[in-house]
């Protein structure tokens, strides 16, 4: 606890251990999508993708995509403002987000070992980073 200018106590309970954990999915999920993206067009070249399942692929890749965004901002907002709002929407996209990881860990048409390798690292960090948006939303709270 720090004692402010006025005499009043404070406590900081914004999580800085998910705050950097924050941080660093944002640049993994750069690295993740380029990759994932240039093993799509691979599979397509080298493999005989079947009709319809290629367009799939792509558009839940940036499905993907487009819930990462707002997943950081409000789980980095939340978090630095100490409100629980915007951290639990980040924990629902989190949800979202790792069950598109998980069809791509598993269901998409084809899995290479790079694919396993790739979601197998997102969904350690994507867990990782629940159990620290749940820890600080309980300390946000009481």
């Amino acid at each position: 606890m720090a004692v402010g200018s006025r005499g009043r106590t404070s406590s900081v309970l914004s999580s800085l251990p998910l705050q950097i954990l924050l941080h660093i999915n944002g640049l993994y999920y750069i690295f993740y999508f380029s990759a994932t993206l240039v093993m799509i067009v691979y599979k397509s070249q080298a493999f005989s993708y079947p009709d319809g399942f290629l367009a799939p692929d792509l558009a839940l890749l940036f499905v993907m995509a487009l819930l990462e965004v707002p997943r950081l901002y409000f789980g980095s907002k939340g978090n630095l403002t100490e409100e629980e709002a915007p951290l639990g929407l980040s924990l629902v996209l989190t949800l979202g987000s790792a069950l598109l990881c998980v069809y791509f860990l598993l269901w998409q048409t084809y899995v290479l070992r790079a694919d396993v390798i790739l979601n197998a690292l997102l969904l350690l960090t994507y867990s990782l980073e629940s159990v620290l948006k749940v820890t600080a939303i309980a300390a946000f709270v009481s």
